[in-house]
């Protein structure tokens, strides 16, 4: 039998053939304490299955990724686990048309984030237990049928060490020593979850009085690691859950379908969140050890909402197969901004969509393995690589143009029938246009084959003719497509005209909406409108596409865009600006002087946020290497500039102060960085709290002013969870060739590290200012990447092959060294080869975008 990669084909088939009635899962976790870590930590696991089968006599096989199995019987059958187990699968044959299996197994405690994690918190030495299973992993803790589309009950039971407590989907009771939970609604394995240990725990409760007038009431709950439990603000947590809560009963008139809502903010997560129904967990980095923007909290919300949105989009009604993912994760990210904004106090939250996360979706979309929106998944290997910008942002985007294509009304109009027809079962895309069609009467058939069904981002650009008497004569909007994906689309856009006013300001003065058709579409609304300074198409953001600009318009960004006293138009200008830079149109130079000259003046916080992460890429990948070094000494300037200009004690002073050490280099600067650290040095209103000082020492290390026993001190302050990460990071940003080969070998020859320590290792690794010392390591990149993958698990393998991609070395060599191996390596995992793939396309950009920089040309 095939190993651990499920294929698409071989679920259909088991899906076919059997149904499941229900599981019966009992764990002991005692063994999470004590005793020592010779050898993988296990722990017992038996599970009964309940099943039948549409053709008995059939075979089929079960899924279990674990150490050892003690025993397996079929209908009372005993089976030899040694003949019927080959370390991922349990052949079951002669099966009858109702079926018992119960398989008892030793599986292991997981240090990778997949399965069943294991955490010992060098604070306090305290374990903590959760799982994440996504797509797959439920197999490493239970024997089951790992696909999505066979749903069913579940009731579990555990054992746990003494004082601990336990967490599962439904309510649970400690009886006689065993936690016992309430039994599930049918479900999907993968969204099964255990959290485990002596978390803090804080609750609260949801109440409403629905329309039929019975009262809905929800037992709220929050958790966190003890050591985290002094910076837990649960209580913003429980209130944007209510707010949620309250909005999406208002608008699904679907009540929230599984008891209680628990949320539990876990260490050493892969993830930003998952939405196990009853038991979301998050990474802990949502609970703020130090001052952060009030992006930071708006990010926070934003996740807690796309995870409830869940609860309905993906948990109630689930997709049949990873290919339509979208179908849940579309509508969560969609979702999770819209009700954000409507019900919360982020109300801005469309800004942060436009200029970051539709930034994922460009960049995701112009890579060699985009995909249509509704993908091809093959298999795991090619789902875990599908949660990517398509799959999240641009379903989003294409969602947010659907709703101003087919309406408010009739777009929560066809989601609450999708839920009443489809609730605890699993759907493909034609189940959900079928309900949009009927209460939009639209035709969906077409909307979909351009939007989900094709691949590739379109470009627009407006042409503007004027009269002698400096009116608009004409305004038409150009769409264009890479050669690539060639599809033109359907686009419902608005487009806005700007110009100065005699008090300076950029202001809108006419807007027009207009459905965009083919290659030309002229816009004759705005016949006869005075000469604008900026024309914007895709103003306020209606659709999905790379925005260009006509001359005129890009002089008029270039003199005032600080000026535009729109938030959401001038986001708009920025990330348009960003795509040029990134498709060599606008030399990375002139990016960053824009951002030196106007990102001062920005209002909106998470955009700043984005220009500083912009303008430092822009510096690191696309300008010229002859220019690198003075565009560093000009960034670093203007980032203290502003650090000393903004108002004391301001979010954007905190900003400025991290994008400052982000890009601190020179001695005057390094010195002003220790200072800070030290307390010989102040800045009006600058907090330095812990989480500064960690990214304060980083560029210290990084640039060797502080060593070994500097950085020991620092842990010795924060000898927490955090803190040994930081620890880790700043220990291999250090500029030594022998701290290169030690970070090298704990990563990619060693398996001992934990997944937030081999991410941590790999950041400190590739700094962008260790070029020299990192470059004999391209080619061994290449020699060990296949080993790497085939012997690592899947999040860890992904974490190595990206991470440690030569992408700073000699861009030509490391091209050609990237093409040789695909050439050589044709037979690879195709997830694999994508990873490669989506690297050396990203390396390539960079190539033409220094290219661009050092021609010094700017234009289309």
């Amino acid at each position: 039998m095939p190993g651990e990669n499920l294929s698409r084909d071989e679920a259909r088939e088991r899906a076919a053939l059997l149904s499941v009635e229900g599981y019966e899962v009992s764990l002991d976790l005692r063994s999470a304490v004590g005793g020592t870590d010779a050898g993988p930590r296990t722990f017992r696991s038996v599970t009964t299955i309940r099943f039948r089968s549409a053709e008995p006599g059939a075979a089929t096989f079960a899924d279990l990724i674990a150490p050892s199995v003690t025993a397996v019987s079929l209908n009372g059958r005993d089976l030899d686990p040694g003949a019927v187990f080959d370390g991922s699968r349990i052949l079951l044959e002669d099966l009858a048309e109702d079926n018992e299996l119960v398989v008892d197994a030793q599986c292991a405690y997981s240090r990778t984030g997949e399965g069943m994690h294991r955490f010992v918190d060098p604070e306090d030495g305290e374990v903590y237990l959760y799982t994440q299973y996504e797509p797959a992993d439920s197999r490493r803790v239970f024997a089951n049928f790992e696909q999505p589309d066979l749903k069913a009950p579940f009731r579990f039971e555990v054992r746990a060490p003494e004082g601990w407590v336990v967490w599962s989907n439904g309510v649970g009771e400690l009886a006689d020593g065993v936690w016992k939970f309430a039994e599930t609604k049918p479900i999907s394995t993968y969204i099964t979850a255990f959290v485990a240990g002596p978390y803090h725990y804080v609750t609260d409760s949801y109440e409403r009085v629905l329309d039929d007038g019975t009262r809905l009431e929800i037992p709220l709950g929050a958790m966190c690691r003890k050591g985290l439990a002094r910076h837990f603000d649960s209580d913003d947590v429980f209130l944007v859950t209510k707010q949620g809560l309250d909005f999406f009963h208002d608008n699904f008139d679907y009540p929230y379908p599984f008891g209680k809502y628990d949320q539990a903010f876990v260490p050493e997560y892969n993830l930003g969140a998952m939405e196990n129904p009853g038991l979301v967990t998050f990474r802990e980095e949502f609970i703020f050890r130090g001052r952060v923007t009030r992006a930071s909290y708006e990010r926070r919300a934003n996740v807690i909402l796309h995870e409830m949105a869940h609860m309905w989009f993906g948990d109630l009604v689930t997709m049949v197969w990873w290919d339509d993912l979208w179908l849940k994760e579309s509508f969560a990210d969609f979702m999770g901004t819209f009700s954000m904004v409507e019900a919360t106090r982020f109300t801005n939250g469309w800004i942060t969509f436009a200029n970051n996360r539709k930034s994922w979706a460009y960049r995701a979309d112009q890579l060699p393995s985009t995909h249509p929106i509704t993908a091809d998944i093959r298999d795991l290997e090619d789902a875990k690589l599908n949660f990517d910008g398509i799959t999240y942002a641009k379903g989003a985007s294409v969602l947010k143009q659907l709703v101003a294509y087919v309406g408010r009304d009739a777009f929560l109009e066809g989601a609450r029938r999708y839920f009443k027809r489809h609730a605890y079962g699993n759907t493909q895309l034609g189940d959900l246009l079928s309900v949009l069609e009927e209460t939009s009467g639209r035709d969906m058939a077409t909307w979909s084959r351009s939007w989900l069904q094709t691949a590739g981002v379109n470009s627009l650009t407006p042409q503007v003719i004027l009269s002698a008497e400096g009116r608009v004569t004409e305004l038409a909007i150009l769409q264009e497509a890479a050669e690539s994906h060639p599809e033109l689309r359907p686009h419902r856009v608005a487009v806005g005209l700007y110009r100065r006013s005699p008090e300076g300001a950029v202001e809108r003065y006419a807007r027009a909406e207009v459905d965009v058709e083919g290659p030309r579409t002229v816009v004759g609304e705005l016949v006869g409108t005075e000469a604008p300074d900026l024309v914007l198409v895709n103003d306020d953001d209606l659709t999905y596409c790379k925005i260009r600009f006509d001359e005129g318009s890009l002089a008029a960004l270039r003199d005032g865009l600080g000026d535009i006293t729109d938030p959401l138009a001038r986001a708009l200008c920025w990330s348009a600006l960003w795509n040029l830079t990134r498709d060599a149109l606008m030399p990375a130079r002139d990016f960053i002087d824009l951002v030196l000259r106007f990102a001062g003046r920005e209002t909106d916080i998470g955009v700043l946020q984005m220009l500083h992460a912009w303008a430092n890429s822009a510096l690191t990948h696309y300008a010229s290497p002859g220019w690198r070094e003075e565009g560093g000494r000009l960034l670093a300037e203007g980032a203290l500039r502003e650090l000393r200009l903004t108002e004391p004690g301001s979010q954007h002073q905190l900003t400025w102060a991290r994008f400052f050490a982000a890009v601190a280099s020179g001695e005057a600067d390094l010195q002003l960085l220790q200072g800070l650290l030290e307390g010989t040095a102040k800045i009006d209103g600058l907090e330095v709290d812990q989480e500064l000082r960690w990214a304060f020492l980083e560029p210290l290390a990084a640039h060797g002013v502080a060593d070994e026993g500097v950085i020991a001190a620092e842990l010795a302050r924060d000898d927490t969870a955090s803190g040994k990460r930081h620890q880790v990071r700043c220990l291999a940003a250090r500029p030594s060739a022998a701290v290169k080969a030690q970070a090298w070998a704990s990563v990619v020859e060693s398996d001992s590290l934990s997944n937030a320590l081999v991410e941590a290792t790999i950041a400190g690794f590739a700094q962008s200012s260790h070029r020299e010392l990192t470059a004999p390591y391209a080619s061994k990149y290449f020699e060990v990447i296949e080993r790497v993958w085939g012997e690592r698990s899947i999040q860890i393998g992904m974490d190595v092959v990206r991470g440690l991609f030569p992408s700073l070395q000699d861009p030509r060599g490391t091209l050609e060294a990237a093409d040789a191996w695909l050439a050589a390596h044709g037979a690879a995992a195709p997830a694999l080869r994508r990873l490669v793939l989506e690297a050396r396309d990203d390396l390539a950009r960079a190539l033409r975008g220094q290219a661009c920089d050092g021609a010094g040309t700017f234009g289309e």
